[in-house]
């Protein structure tokens, strides 16, 4: 199985168990940074919103996408 398929297999399983335990599959995603308390937060006020948040946070927040740049020197 390549690379770009095992990927999207694990995305697509961390989005269910988003829809069942939201906090559950953003932690999984993210660890314990504040994408996970802010849905925990809205999992508490709502199980809709929590859920809607936990998708989002899934599929569009990637971390390692801007890492590079973060750790970069800045040039005056």
């Amino acid at each position: 199985m390549d690379p770009e398929r095992r990927l999207r297999a694990l995305i697509f399983l961390e989005v269910l168990i988003a829809i069942v335990l939201p906090p559950l599959g953003v932690f999984l995603r993210h660890g314990c940074r504040v994408e996970f308390w802010i849905c925990l937060l809205l999992t508490i006020l709502g199980y809709l919103p929590g859920i809607i948040y936990a998708v989002y946070a899934i599929v569009v927040i990637n971390h390692d996408r801007y890492r590079y740049d973060y750790y970069q020197p800045i040039v005056a």
